[in-house]
């Protein structure tokens, strides 16, 4: 049965007849492909039968949003939380597999929850060169009455190899209100006078506190559970992948990370094993032709949380 909407609800859904037309723009593999055959396409399948037809090291940047070991049900897929060793043993399943399609220049970013970081971490350092951890302050997230809540994830960086990879921080400045302007002979230092106030660009941080988690009156917003925003993957792809440059997502959902990268100007690859999220990524796709927008991400920069109103005046 269809959920019931409140009439500004935005989050995207599907009808059959979009889902029959959009079945035409998602793909199977079922033999080696080329470069040109893997890159803007969705691939609907199992990642591990995906994994042996996807062209070795043709991806600059890869893209992780695994399950993480807590039980959920994706859309009929269910994922069932476990040990943190059979965890481990899970990651290590997939993780070098999907290492060998990337570049030996490139990058990898994967999402994780705080009680899989060290899972990630783990099977990470074996296949790659660990750069970093990201941490990003989600906000939204049940209370909890014997516990803090839980309102923060980790986003592991690492590169393939740690003397030649692709990092351009002026791409990912965040663009700051400035609270104490300071002068120096009489000069604004550090910051400028703009028609929407005193603001600065500041060079990026691992702890990352100005993006919301995508809700109900957003565009972006799908049923996916465990949706990324276009604005946190934006700041990876623009970190770590050339302009023209190819992004690949071994789960990935309701397209988030296919979508970003066609609005950046960059190539996409994704598999993604659910149907339904995999036609939501073909929708949401096809309206990226068009609507290039990405909240938060106004006039070539990241602005800091509650500058919707200012950004709009960019526009």
């Amino acid at each position: 049965m269809e959920k019931q909407r409140a009439g500004r609800n935005r989050t995207m859904t599907l009808n059959d007849a979009e889902r029959e037309e959009l079945r035409k723009e998602i793909s199977i593999l079922s033999d080696n492909c080329t470069v040109d055959d893997a890159i803007d396409k969705t691939f609907n399948q199992d990642l591990f039968e995906a994994l042996d037809y996807l062209p070795k090291h043709f991806a600059d940047l890869i893209i992780i949003d695994p399950p993480y070991n807590l039980s959920k049900n994706f859309a009929g897929n269910k994922f069932l939380k476990t040990d943190d060793a059979a965890y481990i043993e899970y990651v290590r399943s997939w993780l070098p597999k999907v290492m060998e399609l990337l570049k030996p220049n490139g990058s990898v970013y994967i999402c994780c929850d705080w009680k899989c970081t060290s899972a990630i971490y783990q099977v990470l350092s074996e296949c790659a060169v660990v750069k970093n951890r990201i941490t990003w302050q989600r906000e939204k997230g049940r209370g909890a009455k014997t516990n803090w809540k839980n309102a923060m994830e980790d986003i592991w960086f690492g590169v393939a190899d740690n003397n030649d990879y692709y990092f351009d921080v002026e791409a990912v400045k965040q663009k700051r209100r400035v609270i104490a302007p300071y002068k120096e002979d009489g000069k604004a230092k550090d910051w400028e006078e703009t028609d929407e106030g005193k603001f600065r660009l500041t060079h990026p941080s691992n702890f990352w506190d100005d993006i919301s988690i995508p809700y109900w009156s957003m565009p972006e917003n799908t049923d996916h559970p465990t949706q990324k925003p276009e604005k946190l993957v934006a700041k990876l792809i623009l970190a770590s992948c050339p302009a023209d440059g190819i992004v690949f997502d071994p789960f990935l959902g309701s397209g988030t990370t296919s979508v970003v990268a066609k609005k950046l100007g960059r190539h996409y690859c994704g598999v993604e094993i659910n149907e339904e999220y995999a036609l939501l990524a073909a929708k949401r796709l096809r309206i990226a032709d068009t609507d290039v927008d990405i909240q938060g991400y106004t006039d070539g920069v990241f602005w800091e949380r509650n500058t919707l109103n200012l950004q709009k005046k960019k526009r």
